[in-house]
């Protein structure tokens, strides 16, 4: 599964971590503006904003997990499944099949506020990329320097919501992640205070204890609670190093290790790839469950007036800086 999150200090940080058995051979890709787009029902883009992200190439056509526009809007697609619910096409309507949804909202929208006036006319379809490719279950965060909001597609219609804490997980819908924090509202940075008894002598024995009943196991919902914990509680300075070197901890908060989750085919979850992304310079940070050291893409350094794909492999082997 998978946990998205914000982050704001001078600059404006959007990332995610991918976690599943395997990979599909990812790469941190770059679409320029003049890069063709083809939709199945909503005709043909010869021109839009240019894209950096995280994608799956097939034919030719970048399979978006998450990315950034030049113009700072970002948004990631994480598993929702048992829950996304998606439509034939309905004529009179927007026929975005889910696999286009981010080329479609990135290449067009520089805003969140430009993106909720699109989705009105939105009708999210079931079509697949091809007969390998099945249609994902997905529901997405969508982010600018200014508001954050998650976007569902399920039986009743399309929802977006307002996000006050930057981050989602996966299952349940995200109006339930939400309500779940209400269950730990006494959770604090701070040391305790005794309220257990009157005139029983408590002790509070190590520092951390503010945030006893923070759950640590990998469930959707526990991952949610702990990176919103973590994220509205983090402190650092605002340099770039500073800010981006504390959003890759804030995800690490929620990290899968190998082995630690067992799937029904034998295999085990791990946190594939972390990313963090500048949304206002462009710049696509990675780490992979190899490589502990960040690596980036910075899309300016690309010809963002070409139109072919830029796409770079993921560095899996880990990198150790010997100091002596």
């Amino acid at each position: 599964m998978c946990t998205a999150a914000v982050y704001k200090t001078r600059d404006f940080y959007f990332g995610r971590t991918l976690d599943y058995d395997y990979s599909y051979g990812e790469e941190v890709t770059v679409m320029p503006r003049n890069y063709p787009l083809p939709f199945r029902e909503a005709g043909y883009w010869d021109r839009h904003y240019a894209v950096i992200g995280m994608a799956h190439i097939a034919q030719n056509y970048p399979l978006f997990y998450d990315g950034v526009n030049e113009k700072g809007l970002a948004m990631a697609g994480l598993n929702f499944v048992g829950n996304a619910c998606y439509r034939t096409p309905v004529q009179g309507r927007e026929n975005i099949a889910v696999f286009e949804l981010i080329p479609w909202i990135l290449g067009s929208c520089a805003t969140v506020k430009e993106c909720r006036e699109k989705l009105k006319r939105v009708n999210l379809t079931d079509i697949p990329f091809d007969a390998s490719l099945p249609v994902a279950q997905l529901h997405w965060m969508i982010a600018d320097k200014e508001e954050t909001v998650i976007l569902e597609a399920v039986t009743d219609g399309i929802h977006i919501y307002e996000n006050p804490v930057g981050v989602l997980a996966n299952n349940p819908t995200f109006p339930e992640q939400m309500f779940q924090l209400n269950n730990y509202m006494h959770l604090s940075v701070k040391p305790p205070q005794n309220l257990f008894a009157r005139g029983l002598s408590l002790d509070v024995y190590s520092r951390g204890m503010g945030a006893l009943g923070l759950p640590g196991d990998l469930s959707s919902q526990s991952r949610f609670v702990r990176a919103a914990f973590v994220r509205m509680n983090s402190v650092s300075g605002d340099s770039e190093e500073e800010s981006v070197g504390q959003f890759f901890h804030i995800l690490g908060s929620v990290e899968q290790i190998d082995g630690c989750c067992e799937l029904e085919n034998g295999e085990c979850e791990k946190t594939i790839y972390t990313s963090c992304c500048n949304t206002q310079r462009g710049i696509y940070y990675y780490t992979t469950y190899g490589n502990r050291q960040i690596t980036g893409v910075d899309m300016h350094r690309e010809n963002l007036e070409g139109n072919r794909l830029c796409h770079y492999p993921l560095i899996g082997r880990e990198q150790i800086r010997m100091q002596n």
